[in-house]
């Protein structure tokens, strides 16, 4: 079950007067503010008072529930209907450990035996439905319409109660994310009319108002939830986080944690050590976080949060990145080392769905800095991405994989640089340059050049008076065909050629580069002078005082050796200077010009 600062129990449910009434009502105040130890030990010693005492019973196992215990709190009711097998409030409670057991067939049996048995002459009765609708509103497997449906009967029944109206406000915001928030605001606002001091109403309130991110209302009320109640605990809990995540005021935050300590005196819980060592880790004291975790993992052994896992593994990765500026690599390798053992215990212990994207990113970023393997790493963005709803988000994480693949620089960290650069192509409705030009250059940097002039040639197609599919195409076949008797590498140099030619200023290496290959290919290969004349013109233009452009072009042209003649009496070839063959010109790249060589 979730914390109290999540799911709230109120009083009202149970209309009890007396002494009980003060001593019921002292357990469940203990319970609204977190003090968890104490609110057992009031329920307690009323059922050692008396053992059936089905009220006390009931609080003391929701008590189990927000302590994450509801294996306690199963075993409490179950004993409890064995002497008592008809109590309706000890049916719903074991109706919501099945359900945070998933077993919401056997919960809603319970529910409605509950129902039957406590209906009476004028209906329902309206403290089980509010329990009812409790347990719905609290569990994941919860039926947030069935809730709703029992908690509104229940406000009819009893409109006073500001325990129903606040679990219908629940539910309504369970059952509409993003949409209820004007229903449950009504029915907050409802039991602050029944009971002005009610201070839980208000951290409700400001609920709603964190999911808008109106920072403005969530602080005032929070702040008029403490002006009701000074020592409830969960505001000061929530402004701990408020200044800490949102206004980075490590120092507010730190005042907002002293007094949440303060608020649930006399009791002390070593989890403090561990909002402490947040504190330490915002003020990149990363060996003070890992005491204060560490602290807290020594006394829990088997029963540490997985949260201290992870404040652990970034601890001990940004200690890295601290010692990585500082080139010493043997401990930085140490520190990541240790990060990963605790991210993975992390990933171990938590809940699938509570972790969240920076989870992802926090793991896929230690993996990329220990002896993982690409495909881990690449598998763990994807998984990443996988979980964001939101169609940006997804391709900004799938970018930060990317950008972490190009960091790494070896030909196969390229390739799935290429592959998570590919998915992003498959997600966008309309990809655009850059989303090609990106994953055709990771795959050519990878040397996967079939992949990249793939990418490259739907860049040509959609682009074609632009000069960069055409140049890697270039690149990408003078890659494929060093020795240049396939061709392969023309065709796209000529293309590459004629759009640079537009702008002769802005692309003269560019120019020279690319017509010196096709001087080079027409002189040597296709053994055609005149054709390999014309591109060494063309560089002569833009280099008009070259020696070597213009003693090629040159030597291309002069005219033919006469072939050799016989001498009539022997009949052998006449001894002249021209039995020496002629010889073909063979210009060489780097010869015709410097730095010939195409970069992006």
């Amino acid at each position: 079950m979730k914390k109290t600062t999540n799911t709230f129990l109120i009083s009202g449910l149970l209309f009890i007067t007396g002494l009980k009434a003060q001593t019921i009502q002292e357990g469940m105040n203990h319970l609204y503010a977190d003090r968890f130890k104490s609110a057992v030990a009031v329920f307690e010693k009323l059922l050692a008072t008396n053992p059936n005492n089905m009220d006390a019973t009931y609080w003391l196992g929701q008590t189990y529930f927000d302590m994450d215990d509801n294996a306690a709190a199963r075993q409490l009711y179950e004993k409890a209907l064995m002497t008592n097998g008809n109590a309706p409030l000890i049916l719903v409670g074991l109706g919501h450990a099945d359900l945070l057991d998933n077993k919401t067939s056997d919960a809603r049996q319970r529910f409605e035996a509950a129902i039957t048995a406590s209906r009476g002459k004028k209906g329902d009765d309206p403290a089980v439905l509010t329990a009812i609708g409790r347990a719905n509103v609290d569990a994941k497997a919860g039926d947030f319409n069935y809730a709703i449906e029992k908690l509104k009967v229940a406000v009819l029944r009893d409109p006073l109660n500001t325990e129903t109206w606040l679990q219908l406000g629940n539910a309504y915001r369970k059952a509409k994310p993003g949409e209820g928030g004007g229903d449950a605001y009504q029915s907050y606002k409802k039991t602050l009319e029944i009971n002005p001091a009610f201070a839980v109403a208000d951290l409700r309130l400001a609920k709603i108002f964190v999911t808008q991110r109106n920072w403005e209302l969530v602080l005032q009320y929070l702040n008029e939830a403490i002006t009701r109640d000074p020592k409830f605990t969960p505001a000061y809990y929530e402004l701990f986080f408020y200044y800490f995540f949102q206004r980075q005021d490590f120092n507010e935050a730190e005042n907002q944690l002293k007094k949440y300590i303060d608020s649930k005196l006399p009791e002390t819980d070593i989890q403090d050590e561990y909002l402490y060592g947040q504190l330490c880790w915002a003020h990149k004291d990363f060996d003070c976080a890992i005491d204060k975790a560490q602290k807290v993992v020594s006394a829990e052994r088997e029963h540490t949060k997985p949260k201290l896992y992870k404040l652990l593994a970034y601890a001990w990765s940004d200690k890295g990145d601290s010692l990585l500026a500082l080139k010493d690599s043997m401990n930085t390798q140490r520190n990541y080392n240790e990060a990963k053992k605790f991210i993975d215990q992390y990933f171990e212990k938590e809940r699938p769905e509570d972790i969240i994207l920076k989870d992802i990113e926090l793991k896929a970023k230690i993996l990329s800095r220990t002896s993982s393997s690409p495909d881990e790493i690449y598998d763990t963005y994807i998984k990443g991405a996988a979980m964001d709803t939101v169609l940006q988000s997804k391709i900004d994480f799938l970018k930060k994989g990317a950008e972490c693949f190009k960091a790494m620089g070896d030909s196969i960290s390229r390739n799935k640089e290429g592959d998570l650069r590919m998915e992003i192509i498959r997600l966008r409705a309309n990809p655009g340059q850059r989303d090609y030009f990106d994953a055709g250059f990771a795959y050519y940097q990878g040397k996967n050049y079939t992949r990249s002039d793939s990418l490259f040639t739907i860049y040509t197609e959609k682009y074609p008076d632009e000069n960069f599919g055409w140049q890697w195409r270039f690149n990408i076949q003078r890659a494929l065909d060093t020795s240049m008797e396939k061709g392969l590498a023309v065709q796209p140099a000529i293309k590459y050629l004629e759009i640079l030619e537009r702008d002769t200023a802005k692309y003269k290496p560019a120019i020279l580069s690319t017509a010196g290959y096709l001087a080079q290919y027409y002189a040597n290969i296709l053994k055609d002078k005149v054709k390999a004349v014309e591109y060494l013109k063309i560089m002569l233009v833009l280099d008009p005082t070259n020696e070597t452009i213009i003693k090629y072009i040159t030597d291309l042209e002069k005219p033919p050796v006469p072939k050799q003649t016989t001498n009539p009496k022997t009949k052998t070839p006449a001894k002249t200077t021209a039995t020496k063959k002629a010889t073909t010109v063979k210009p060489k790249t780097k010869a015709v010009v410097k730095n010939t060589s195409v970069k992006n």
